[in-house]
């Protein structure tokens, strides 16, 4: 498709967040064009980790995050397959005494929220979860939460959007935005325009860039999460598992394969290319086996990394551009939006079409971002 397209909603990005986005549109028969350089969920979105959990995320995310829960449990009504979506738990574990402490306190403040989660002093973390590993100080364990595959869900987000109306155009990497009368022109290789009155950043790692784009500050640094899978093992691993501080993350799937990661990958985002890095990796190893000491004897069967994009506070820019009217930005999830993504999608659209919406923002706008310091780029 070449030419001119004149539209209701542009929206920059094909992730998660740019198909939810464009699905809502669509439902609410608003026009919308959605413009994805590669393919949808070619980055983050795609190749993520597939955790999905309420706990440990900051109390700003945490109204986002429960209405995304909620969407994830009726993931096969809203895009017609369940996603792989599975509620087996997150167990989140202490190292020491004083990440111990840490997840006291939020499970403390998320109660305050509605938020379920059960503290596991170390003897009944060893009884009830005998594979891990020893030494551990405590754990919290929050059975609402579980995990999806990502590689199908962004795709059957974009396929319903499609059939509902919205148009998806990938190959379409966006390389200028001018603001009109009519409110914005954004120029696509190869030899597209786009016109709409509202347009939706969901760029990811290149939000920094469209947000340049238009004049607006948000700084971002591109990260490439390290990723690994193993062989088919014995089922074991019913429960999603993260560590109270920095550390590996890990997943067993029902066919058996563990999936984890932990540390960063080497990205360059001008070429839109990321790897692992084989000390990442090893480092994630040598902890996955201290949390599980049976993976010792897996055998690894491909690492990866995706590209994502990083805030300062490491808290997604969500809501309304505070210098440019009509453009919204969603973006720089720092390694944890996959969960967020179907309730964002839909926020976005109430707040550009209502002008507010029940989901509180709170902490959150971009707004904050003029406040804290630039992340340097980083390669």
């Amino acid at each position: 498709m070449a030419g001119r397209i004149l539209t209701e909603v542009a929206i920059v990005g094909g992730g998660l967040v740019g198909c939810s986005t464009a699905l809502h549109f669509a439902r609410r028969r608003v026009p919308c064009v959605l413009l994805e350089a590669e393919r949808c969920g070619a980055h983050a979105s795609g190749v993520n980790y597939g955790g999905i959990r309420i706990q440990g995320r900051a109390l700003a995310e945490l109204p986002l995050a429960e209405r995304a829960r909620r969407r994830w449990g009726r993931l096969d009504r809203i895009v017609g397959a369940d996603g792989e979506f599975r509620a087996t738990g997150h167990l989140r574990i202490a190292r020491d005494e004083a990440e111990a402490a840490t997840l006291e306190r939020w499970a403390l403040e998320a109660a305050r929220h509605g938020v379920r989660c059960e503290l596991l002093p170390a003897e009944v973390l060893r009884s009830r979860f005998p594979w891990l590993g020893e030494g551990f100080a405590a754990a919290s364990y929050c059975p609402d939460d579980g995990q999806a595959n990502p590689r199908i869900v962004t795709p059957l987000f974009a396929r319903t959007a499609r059939e509902e109306g919205a148009t998806i155009l990938e190959g379409r990497a966006v390389v200028s935005i001018e603001r009109t009368s009519r409110g914005f022109l954004l120029r696509a290789e190869p030899e597209l325009e786009v016109e709409a009155r509202v347009l939706v950043n969901a760029a990811g790692a290149w939000g920094t860039a469209i947000a340049a784009m238009l004049g607006e500050h948000l700084p971002s640094e591109p990260i490439a999460p390290n990723m690994l899978v193993s062989e088919p093992l014995p089922f074991k691993i019913e429960p999603n598992i993260g560590m109270a501080g920095p550390g590996i993350y890990l997943r067993q799937v029902p066919s058996g394969s563990v999936v984890f990661g932990g540390g960063r990958g080497s990205v360059d985002l001008e070429r839109r290319r990321c790897r692992p890095l084989f000390a990442t990796s090893l480092s994630t190893i040598e902890e996955a086996c201290r949390v599980v000491p049976e993976l010792a004897r897996a055998s690894i069967i491909r690492t990866w990394a995706g590209i994502e994009g990083r805030t300062p506070d490491d808290l997604p820019v969500i809501g309304p551009s505070t210098v440019v009217p009509g453009l919204f930005h969603a973006f720089g999830f720092s390694g944890h939006g996959f969960m967020l993504a179907p309730a964002v999608g839909i926020v976005l659209v109430e707040l550009v079409l209502d002008g507010h919406s029940a989901t509180s923002l709170e902490g959150l706008s971009p707004s904050r971002s003029t406040s804290v310091p630039a992340i340097p780029a980083t390669t």
